[in-house]
């Protein structure tokens, strides 16, 4: 038979089928032997062992077409990050890091804004404007104000058809938004979280959820920190899509936009066309790669 991991915990793997069955597996050990890790995402053969209790074992895993590091999941179409626009605050800095950490691995990402309901002036406008600039999609919802403006319309729209990764700190929405996007995941979840004897309601690993026949939402843990790893400083400018345009006219080869004089981003964002934002959370990164060099 085969089926998706959408789950595992403690060497036990839950295979959704396509009959919607979910069966609970073990792998085989040949897989310990040759150095490889089912993962969440990995299209998989079982061999049945119980029809009734819905266990089985894994026998081998299909070609994955791309598999990532943070969050460990495998054959991801996009991600979608999820930030609140206030309750609790957004840290861009942390948002600008995870867009870098996606890009690295060159999935396409969309950016969630969501609790707009709590918001009552044009912040989340602005918000959305400068990071479309920066080439990103960008959704504004709400779980709370469900009408025509919140969101889940279009959210539904750019998930259908894909497997995506949904990611974010902890406190943003995100349960709720998964709820929002398909009624039925509660009671998925809760069936898996029964047979482990874990809560319903805090994800603690990454988790697959069917929403329709082709439509997969990977649910991942919240995080509150970020470190971008294995990159040098020189590099983290090449994240930032909107410097391309102005960096080719700067006075220096490989400026980096920080101490350089008659760097052309600089003036860029002094002008206004650059966001600080932007550009801040870009030195602030920059300094932190530089200062890890040393050690």
């Amino acid at each position: 038979m085969q089926g998706k991991i959408i789950k595992g915990v403690g060497g036990f793997y839950y295979i959704h089928l396509h009959d919607n069955r979910i069966f609970e597996c073990k792998a085989k050990g040949a897989f310990r032997n040759q150095n490889i890790k089912p993962a969440v995402g990995d299209n998989v053969e079982i061999d049945i062992i119980d029809e009734e209790k819905l266990t089985g074992n894994i026998i081998s895993i299909h070609e994955r077409t791309n598999k990532l590091i943070r969050p460990a999941v495998a054959n991801v179409d996009q991600a979608v990050i999820i930030f609140a626009l206030s309750d609790p605050e957004p840290n861009y800095n942390l948002l600008d890091r995870f867009l870098i950490m996606m890009d690295r691995q060159d999935v396409h990402t969309i950016l969630c804004l969501n609790k707009s309901d709590l918001i009552e002036d044009d912040s989340a406008l602005k918000v959305k404007n400068i990071y479309e600039a920066c080439g990103y999609d960008v959704i504004i919802t709400s779980t709370y104000s469900m009408g025509q403006n919140s969101g889940i319309t279009e959210l539904k729209d750019k998930i259908k058809g894909k497997t995506t990764v949904f990611a974010g700190p902890s406190g943003v929405g995100k349960s709720s938004l998964l709820n929002s996007l398909n009624p039925k995941t509660t009671v998925e979840t809760g069936e898996i979280s029964e047979k482990i004897k874990r809560g319903k309601h805090t994800t603690r690993h990454s988790e697959l959820i069917n929403i329709s026949e082709d439509t997969y939402i990977m649910d991942t843990p919240g995080f509150s920190s970020l470190y971008v790893e294995d990159m040098e400083p020189e590099d983290i400018k090449n994240y930032y899509d909107e410097f391309t345009q102005f960096s080719c006219d700067c006075r220096f080869n490989g400026c980096v936009h920080i101490n350089e004089p008659d760097c052309k981003v600089k003036e860029a964002v002094e002008d206004g066309i650059i966001s600080r934002l932007r550009y801040d959370n870009y030195k602030q990164l920059y300094e932190e790669q530089k200062s890890k060099r040393r050690w």
